[in-house]
């Protein structure tokens, strides 16, 4: 489903240049659940940018589902993500004066489908556990509901990927546990999930541990997943 061939990716140009990864090669099966972990500046924004499809490599091949998206045009990477890809991310970015519903839906609006938008998004917000929630304010859910709400937004789409960046880093531990066990049926229902985390206990969720030093991958390991209570 993944592959990364090579990739590097280097910002600057002329004699004032860093290069943030690589080169890498990686491969990512369907129906995997990867972490990735690193000290700051250790390339792990930089790869999952490249992954999401929010940024390009600089060298080397990025090939999702055998197509080379690193010689796409903007408008079809913008389509790879509006469609084959969920994102989570640390700050929620949920929009303040919208219900979670509204918010759930804004993945379909701007990708253009009016299809069954307000059904789709209550089915989504059933799916994390907050369909009663569905008419409520952000400031009105605790933190863990509102990752679950940027959860189901991701969701919405049907994606068979879901991208997730430092998604507990802003949550308590019980909120954590939620949102990880969330991730954890997500992919036990067969969608992909690569997970970016600098926490040991988070990253135990996931079947496979990826470390990341100096843009460089240093281990990559399979693991039981963690299953608690």
């Amino acid at each position: 489903m993944i592959e990364l061939h090579d990739v590097t990716k280097v910002y600057g140009n002329g004699e004032v240049t860093v290069r943030a990864l690589g080169p890498v090669d990686l491969l990512v099966e369907e129906g995997d659940f990867v972490a990735i972990m690193g000290p700051s500046g250790s390339g792990k924004s930089t790869m999952m940018n490249i992954l999401g499809c929010l940024d390009v490599p600089s060298t080397g091949r990025y090939l999702l589902d055998g197509i080379d998206v690193s010689k796409l045009r903007d408008n079809k990477l913008a389509a790879i993500r509006n469609t084959r890809i969920g994102f989570v991310f640390q700050s929620f970015n949920l929009i303040s004066r919208t219900s979670a519903v509204r918010n759930v839906e804004l993945p379909l609006v701007y990708a253009g489908d009016k299809n069954r938008r307000r059904e789709r998004a209550l089915a989504a917000l059933e799916r994390v556990g907050l369909g009663e929630r569905a008419g409520h304010m952000p400031n009105e859910l605790s933190g863990g509901q509102q990752q679950r709400v940027a959860v189901a937004r991701a969701l919405v789409t049907n994606p068979a990927i879901i991208l997730a960046d430092e998604p507990t880093g802003n949550l308590d531990t019980t909120s954590t546990v939620e949102v990880m066990h969330l991730l954890v049926e997500l992919n036990d229902a067969g969608r992909t999930v690569v997970l970016i985390t600098h926490e040991p206990e988070v990253a135990e969720f996931a079947k496979r541990v990826i470390e990341l030093r100096d843009g460089h991958i240093v281990r990559d390991v399979r693991q039981k997943q963690l299953v608690a209570p």
